[in-house]
């Protein structure tokens, strides 16, 4: 009978130790992942209107 006295107690002070206290506060810049909606696509900007200036001046 001691025993499971002595493992009720050890089961008490673990939920104790466990369950005592809140845990740590998480910043709310460490829950927020930023990332584009869409992918780069990097064709899109490749055209240069002002290009042909740039190969017919030098």
């Amino acid at each position: 009978m001691e025993q499971e006295h002595k493992t009720e107690d050890d089961a008490r002070t673990a939920r104790r130790l466990r369950f005592s206290r809140l845990p740590e506060r998480i910043r709310w810049d460490d829950m927020v992942e930023e990332r584009p909606a869409v992918a780069r696509d990097s064709a899109r900007f490749s055209y240069n209107p002002d290009e042909w200036l740039v190969r017919t001046c030098l």
